[in-house]
């Protein structure tokens, strides 16, 4: 798979998982009701199915590499969806996750 797909994927699962987790939130913290914790759960079960279509049969390597996908992906999400305006650390943080996944998912690899 290349990894413009494979990068998609990660893409599709964050979002599945990060709107997931909001949508629960919602329902919860912000009194919005079971309609939308239940979305929110059928998004979480949705990021799951998307996540085992990565190429890689390594259940670890693929979770691993999607954590730094998240970190990245929910500061995006609270910038867009909430408001949230991250710090430099943020930043930075997000970008040594983004390296991370690179390093984990795209380095060559004997066999």
């Amino acid at each position: 798979m290349p990894v413009v797909a494979s990068l998609l994927l990660f893409v599709l699962a964050a979002l599945a998982e990060i709107g997931g987790a909001w949508l629960v939130w919602q329902g919860v913290r912000e009194d919005r009701g079971w309609l939308w914790i239940g979305a929110g759960v059928v998004a979480l079960g949705l990021y799951g199915f998307v996540a085992t279509l990565q190429p890689d049969a390594n259940f670890g390597r693929i979770l691993a590499a999607y954590g730094g996908v998240f970190v990245a992906g929910s500061l995006a999400w609270g910038m867009v969806v909430d408001g949230f305006r991250p710090d430099r650390y943020d930043v930075t943080g997000a970008l040594v996750c983004l390296v991370g996944v690179a390093v984990i998912m795209y380095s060559p690899r004997a066999g």
